[in-house]
């Protein structure tokens, strides 16, 4: 179901640097939501890694790992509760039938209701030297998980992804009218240029909202921002070790756009599992 034309979501995206200390961890996401939530903010958009993260993925990764249900989705779930604030965020989560991995997956948190939808990174960071299938096991292709806030569907999918417009489209497709895209894009040569010229992308040719937060730097790129389906960003972050934006979110800025540029109603093709 689509929001109404006039209606207004106030959207944000928080960057920072995650580190290997969890509970650090937790305290820097209660500041970045707090200071969200009093800038009226329904939903806030956390990075990839967002419980745990090194630099260099290994055996510690793989230890750091938790549960669904385990301290840091609980964390966030009683944070939704206290503030009445959807949370997306990025963990590791173990997986039973390969000890040796676990799973990269994104939590939507809902206040009352805990956790409502999930995702698991399908496009691993096997790129630019890094071979992070060594350490972390593939989601799997189907049906997405979706989940409404204010009327407006909402889809989740996580970093390297962005650079697979298929992920985007299945979205769309499903009926998302907001992507959310948690990241841990890392810096290097022409990086910053590849993040925000894909997350513009998958906007323009979707005619969607896209809220992408990364990583600050020294490892991350920075440069959080959200999108909207014209390709405008509406709201960005630098370089800050620590922001947060807010965006106002709405379904008539979409229908306004597709009246315009009809590009999903005129294609010829479809996507498909490879």
């Amino acid at each position: 179901m689509s929001a109404a034309p006039d209606a207004l979501t106030r959207v944000a995206v928080a960057q920072f640097a995650p580190g290997d200390d969890a509970d650090a961890n937790l305290v820097v996401v209660r500041r970045l939501v707090g200071r969200a939530v009093d800038r009226g903010a329904r939903l806030v958009v956390l990075p990839e890694y967002c419980a745990w993260f090194s630099p260099s993925l290994g055996e510690e990764a793989v230890a750091a790992a938790q549960e669904l249900d385990g301290p840091f989705v609980r964390a966030l779930a009683e944070l939704a509760d206290r503030l009445d604030v959807v949370l997306v965020a990025g963990l590791l989560v173990r997986v039973d039938d390969d000890p040796g991995r676990c799973s990269n997956v994104l939590v939507a948190v809902r206040p009352g209701e805990g956790l409502v939808a999930t995702y698991r990174k399908q496009h691993l960071y096997d790129a630019f030297g890094q071979r992070e299938s060594d350490w972390v096991v593939p989601g799997p292709v189907g049906p997405p998980e979706t989940f409404t806030l204010d009327g407006l569907v909402v889809g989740m999918q996580t970093c390297y992804d962005v650079r697979f417009p298929e992920v985007t489209r299945s979205l769309v497709d499903a009926g998302a009218d907001l992507v959310l895209l948690p990241a841990e894009w890392v810096r290097g040569p022409l990086k910053e240029h590849h993040w925000r010229t894909l997350v513009t992308a998958r906007a323009i040719e979707n005619t969607v909202w896209v809220a992408a937060a990364d990583h600050a730097p020294p490892v991350g790129v920075g440069t959080s921002l959200v999108v909207d389906p014209s390709g405008t960003a509406v709201a960005t972050i630098g370089d800050d070790a620590e922001a947060v934006v807010v965006a106002e979110v709405s379904a008539s800025r979409t229908a306004e756009v597709r009246a315009v540029n009809p590009a999903l109603s005129l294609r010829r093709w479809r996507v498909e599992p490879a």
